[in-house]
This record gives C-alpha cells, sequence and structure tokens, in this order.
C-alpha cells in the first residue's frame, strides 16, 4: 500500500469510527434515560421495609470488616509465641557495627587490653555466649580462650555495658610481633568487623575472655 493510500484509509478508518462512537453514545444516552424513567417509577410505587438492608451492604461490610479485624492481629508485630497467644519481641543479635566501641590497657594480670561494648542509641540487642573474635596483624592471629567455658548471653541496651579482656602475650618468650590495633567482631559469623586502636603491643599466642558485665570478671589469667 502506498504513502497517499495508507494516508487515506487511516483517515478513512477515523472517520467512520468517530460516527460509531457517536451513535453509541447516543444510544447509551437513550438507553439511560428509559432506565431513569423506568426505576423513578419503581420508587415511587414501592418501599423498602423499615430496617431491612440492601443485599450486599451492610450485612456483607461487617463480615468483610471482621476478616479484615482478624487478619490484622494475627499479622501485627512479630515476636516468639509464648504459647498463651500472645507474642515476646525478638530482639537481634548484635553485631560490630550496632555497638559502641572503646578499649584501654590494664596492668591486672601482667597487663591486658579490656575492651567495652555499649549498645549504639537507639538499639537493643544481645551478645551471644561465646567469646568475641579478636584478631591481630595483616595475618589474622586469633585470640584463642582464656576461659574453659563460655559466658551467659548479655542483653545490651542504654547504659549497659560488657567486657572483655584480651592478653596479646601469653607465653614468656621474647618473641611476637609488633602491632598497635586489634580486630573485633561479635562472632565469626559478623559480617562487620572493627578496627580498635590499643598502641603498640607485643602479640604472641593471644587469648580473651567471654563478655561480662562486671569488668573485673574480665582478666585474662593466661
Amino acid at each position: 500500500m502506498s504513502g497517499k493510500r495508507r494516508k487515506a484509509f487511516l483517515v478513512s478508518a477515523a472517520i467512520v469510527g468517530g460516527a460509531m462512537l457517536m451513535t453509541a453514545c447516543q444510544d447509551s444516552d437513550t438507553a439511560t434515560d428509559k432506565a431513569t424513567d423506568t426505576s423513578a417509577a419503581q420508587g415511587s410505587s414501592s418501599t423498602t421495609p423499615s430496617g431491612s438492608s440492601t443485599p450486599g451492604s451492610g450485612q456483607g461490610s461487617d463480615k468483610d470488616s471482621g476478616t479484615t479485624g482478624k487478619g490484622t492481629e494475627d499479622g501485627a508485630g512479630s515476636g516468639a509465641d509464648t504459647g498463651n497467644g500472645e507474642k515476646e519481641p525478638v530482639e537481634q543479635v548484635c553485631g560490630a557495627n550496632d555497638i559502641s566501641w572503646s578499649t584501654k590497657s590494664e596492668t591486672q594480670g601482667g597487663g591486658y587490653i579490656l575492651i567495652t561494648a555499649k549498645a549504639k542509641s537507639g538499639i537493643t540487642c544481645w551478645l551471644p555466649a561465646a567469646l568475641p573474635t579478636v584478631a591481630f596483624g595483616s595475618d589474622g592471629t586469633e585470640a584463642g580462650p582464656a576461659e574453659q567455658s563460655v559466658g551467659e548471653q548479655i542483653k545490651l541496651s542504654g547504659s549497659t555495658a560488657a567486657y572483655a579482656g584480651v592478653n596479646p602475650k601469653s607465653t614468656n618468650t621474647d618473641g611476637g610481633k609488633e602491632l598497635d590495633s586489634i580486630i573485633v567482631a561479635v562472632g565469626d559469623d559478623d559480617q562487620n568487623p572493627v578496627s580498635l586502636p590499643v598502641g603498640t603491643i607485643t602479640v604472641d599466642k593471644p587469648i580473651v575472655t567471654n563478655w561480662h558485665t562486671d569488668p573485673a570478671d574480665a582478666v585474662p589469667f593466661s
């Protein structure tokens, strides 16, 4: 089909379509007017009994409302089921980025580094009953346990603090490597470990305590 013929065809189609649309609108208007007249005539000759409800309005609305309310109640909030139909909030396990960290050099027990952990403002989380992960140097030398058993999990919120003690050198030899920072994570699965300054230290077979709520319990005796 040539360009002129295609253009003429499109124009013709548009004209025909417009004429059909106008005819349909006129027919629709006529049908609407007839329906309105019929409804008005029926309304003037009949009345709705007092107290009855229009089908599909009041009763259906109440049912839908009840269903929606139940769904909202079941889905509201999250937490662990206590067994009595209620739920307790499930609080998150702490990650290193949830915590405000600080370190301090202590002299007790031959010298060690005291790590203090507090939840950041607005955060409540749990330190698991496990050793913190503490590593040294570019080779990632990891501190071993300074205690024979793990402690209890600790809830951090507000001003509550947890403490862990790190002895960077548990040997009596002269060997070791000189470092000035440590890498700390809440556990092996923590994706956001932090680097904490500690000054110059000699590292050789380091050890670390569990988390404690009393700093006096976080002395890493070798």
